[in-house]
C-alpha cells in the first residue's frame, strides 16, 4: 500500500529539529507513529506545535496520494 508517490510526498516534508515519525505499512492503512519521548522531549510549546503540524501535513500528504492513514503515539504511561 505504502506507494512510491507516497514515499516521495513524505520525504518532501521537513521534520522539525529532533523529531521524527515512522511509518508502518498495514497493508490497507498506514500507520504513522510518533515518539512520545521524543515529543515530550522538545523544549517549547512551538516546538511541540510545529511537530504536531508537521504530523498532520504528513497525514494530509500520504491521504492525498491514497491511503487511509491513523496517527499514533508510541510510549508513554497508560492510565
Amino acid at each position: 500500500m505504502y506507494t512510491d508517490s507516497m514515499r516521495r510526498a513524505f520525504r518532501s516534508l521537513n521534520a522539525p529539529k529532533n523529531f521524527s515519525l515512522q511509518i508502518v505499512d498495514n497493508d490497507n492503512f498506514l500507520t504513522v507513529k510518533a515518539s512520545e519521548k521524543d515529543f515530550m522531549s522538545l523544549e517549547t510549546v512551538e516546538m511541540k506545535r510545529e511537530a504536531i503540524e508537521y504530523m498532520i501535513r504528513v497525514k494530509k500528504a500520504l491521504e492525498d496520494n491514497g491511503a487511509i492513514v491513523l496517527l499514533v503515539r508510541e510510549g508513554g504511561k497508560e492510565l
